[in-house]
């Protein structure tokens, strides 16, 4: 079993940059692909990044593309998502997930709110 909490969100102003942190405990870490996904109210959850193990192969949603990076330190069971030129449209609850074959686990959520 593997489980992950989500940190680092709060309120901030359009255009500020935040960095949002998933601790992992349980399983190796390094094995599980991992990614960051984002629920706005009324809508769907959505990925919006996610890296392979050893941190290959990263993947970004095209509305996050040139401002969201995903990075891990596998050393240190954490997954970062930082976060730059925030928009209002970014608000949302950012929750954290690894993924290794047919296992899927998730964090609790984080929620980023952005203010014009």
């Amino acid at each position: 079993q593997v489980q992950l909490v989500e940190s680092g969100g709060g309120l901030v102003q359009a255009g500020d940059s935040l960095r949002l942190s998933c601790a992992a405990s349980g399983r190796t870490f390094s094995n599980y692909a991992m990614g960051w996904f984002r629920q706005a109210p009324g809508k769907e959850r959505d990925l919006v990044a996610a890296t392979r193990w050893s941190g290959s192969n990263t993947y970004y949603a095209d509305s996050v593309k040139g401002r969201f990076t995903i990075s891990r330190d596998d050393a240190k069971n954490l997954v970062y998502l930082q976060i730059n030129s925030l928009r209002p449209e970014d608000t949302a609850v950012y929750s954290c997930n690894a993924a290794l074959g047919a296992q899927s686990h998730w964090g609790q959520g984080t929620q980023v709110t952005i203010s014009s």
